[in-house]
C-alpha cells in the first residue's frame, strides 16, 4: 500500500491537468503503479541546466499557477498538519539528519530548529495545492513548455511555503549555487511571501 497516495495524487493532479493518467495501480506483495508518460526532459536536462536564468523564471511561474489552482475537491485536504506531526515525531526520536542540508540552514542544533519550529509553526495557515517536493527532477518540460510534475506523495493542501523552500533549495543543489534565490522569489510573485516563514519550514526539514 505505499504507492495507494502516490496513485490517487497522481490521478487528482492529472484531473487537474498537471500530470500523467493512472493506467493500473495494484497492491499485492509488492506496489505496482502504472501511468501514461509525461512527454519531455525533467528539469536536471542539460539544456535547461545551460540556461539557468530562464529555468529559474520557468519553474518559479509554474509554482505560482500551480498554487492558484482550485484544490476543494482535493483527497489530502491537511496536508501542513501531517508536515508538522512528521517534523514532531522525528524530532522526538531524535531523527535529526545533516546530510541533505549541510550547514543545517545555519540551525546549530536539534533543540534550536524545534525552538523555531514551535515558535512558528502557527503561522503556516496559507493554503493552496501543494506539489510537496518542489525539486527540478519532478518538473516535466517539453522544449521549455510545462509538461506536467510527477512524485506525489508528499503533496496535498496546505502552506505555500514548502513548495516555496524546496523551489529554492532544487535550484542551490541543483546548479550549484544560491545565486537564483531571489530570482526565484521575485518571479513567484513576492506579494504572497513571507520570508520568515522559509526559514520555520527550514526548521523543520531538518527532521527530515
Amino acid at each position: 500500500g505505499k504507492l495507494a497516495k502516490e496513485a490517487k495524487m497522481t490521478q487528482y493532479f492529472h484531473s487537474k491537468g498537471l500530470s500523467a493518467e493512472v493506467l493500473d495501480y495494484t497492491a499485492n506483495d509488492y506496489d505496482w503503479l502504472l501511468t501514461k508518460s509525461v512527454k519531455g526532459e525533467d528539469c536536471v536536462y542539460s539544456e535547461y541546466l545551460a540556461n539557468p536564468e530562464r529555468l529559474c523564471d520557468t519553474i518559479a511561474c509554474e509554482l505560482r499557477r500551480l498554487h492558484e489552482t482550485d484544490y476543494t475537491d482535493c483527497p489530502v485536504m491537511e496536508r501542513t498538519r501531517e508536515y508538522l506531526a512528521t517534523a514532531e515525531k522525528n524530532y522526538q526520536t531524535e531523527n535529526y539528519d545533516k546530510s541533505a542540508f549541510p550547514d543545517s540552514f545555519g540551525y546549530r542544533s536539534a533543540e534550536e530548529a524545534h525552538q523555531v519550529l514551535e515558535a512558528g509553526k502557527d503561522a503556516l495557515q496559507d493554503k493552496v495545492l501543494l506539489h510537496g517536493d518542489y525539486c527540478l527532477p519532478n518538473i516535466i518540460l517539453d522544449n521549455w513548455k510545462f509538461s506536467g510534475f510527477i512524485d506525489f506523495d508528499c503533496s496535498g493542501v496546505g502552506d505555500r511555503h514548502i513548495d516555496l523552500f524546496w523551489g529554492v533549495w532544487t535550484l542551490w543543489f541543483n546548479l550549484k549555487t544560491n545565486k537564483y534565490r531571489d530570482r526565484f522569489l521575485d518571479a513567484y510573485g513576492r506579494d504572497k511571501i513571507d520570508e520568515s516563514l522559509l526559514k520555520v519550514i527550514a526548521a523543520a526539514e531538518v527532521f527530515g
